[in-house]
């Protein structure tokens, strides 16, 4: 620290010096140098309008940038693919609330089924997956309620409702998919549209105006991002859901060959 004051002093003595002789002999450089001072001052006081006006920028909400975006974008276009986005997303929270309820912990539901057996017969299984919500409790539940009709009775309403309950689990799948197709076609035809504009402007004009086409292919350009946006959010919920089904179908066929298992210990038949 003590040099670092040190150095400072011997620079500031020297600076002081070196000013008092250049003062005492004023040259061509001096001149120079005072007309440079004087555009430097000219430049500062230009400067601060700008920054001013970027500060005011950045200190725009996120919302009204948004809200400019979304009308530079053309409200038509920009508001198609909002409904598309709310409308798919809306889709897409209901099937992951839905398919979280369906989540069954099936270890647990074999267990209280064949405790169940054991203690008090086919009426208390069937109780059990009463009382237990799931597309796979549901599946014990019709097997079971055709005991007395025999195993192969069994095993073929297990596989006819496991269709059913498949079914269901894949409902408005086709919507979310269709929102994730329709949203970039929109956003692509309106690139077209902004583009057709902006060549007739040009056609219009007779010469290349960057001004005049700057809003027509503006607009093209926010539609296709707008477009690919929604696409690309929709699609991540599609292949989560996707997965989900997977994982709840695996678990639906492995529990009912275990149930299978069960009841031929059991030696549940007719």
């Amino acid at each position: 620290m003590k040099k670092i004051c040190t150095y400072l002093a011997v620079i500031g003595i020297l600076t002081f010096g070196v000013s008092k002789a250049l003062n005492a002999q004023p040259t061509e450089e001096q001149v120079t140098t005072d007309s440079t001072e004087m555009v430097q001052t000219d430049t500062l006081a230009a400067a601060p309008q700008e920054a001013v006006e970027e500060t005011v920028a950045e200190k725009e909400p996120v919302h009204q940038q948004i809200k400019k975006i979304f009308i530079d974008g053309g409200a038509g276009f920009m508001a198609t693919l909002l409904l598309c986005f709310i409308f798919g997303l809306a889709l897409c929270i209901e099937r992951i609330i839905y398919l979280n309820l369906a989540t069954t912990n099936t270890t647990k539901l074999l267990d209280k089924v064949e405790e169940a057996l054991e203690s008090g017969g086919v009426e208390a299984a069937k109780e059990v997956c009463r009382n237990t919500r799931g597309p796979v409790a549901s599946i014990f539940y019709q097997g079971l309620d055709r005991i007395d009709q025999g195993l192969d009775i069994v095993e073929k309403s297990i596989i006819s409702y496991g269709s059913v309950q498949m079914g269901l689990l894949e409902k408005n799948l086709s919507w979310i998919s269709l929102f994730i197709t329709v949203a970039p076609m929109l956003g692509f035809l309106g690139t077209v549209i902004g583009m057709i504009m902006a060549f007739e402007t040009i056609t219009r004009l007779g010469d290349i105006n960057a001004s005049a086409v700057a809003g027509p292919i503006g607009v093209a350009l926010i539609t296709t991002a707008g477009g690919l946006i929604v696409a690309t959010i929709l699609q991540v919920f599609y292949n989560y859901l996707i997965s989900k089904i997977d994982g709840i179908v695996n678990s639906m066929e492995d529990s009912s060959i275990t149930l299978m298992d069960i009841l031929i210990k059991h030696n549940l038949k007719k």
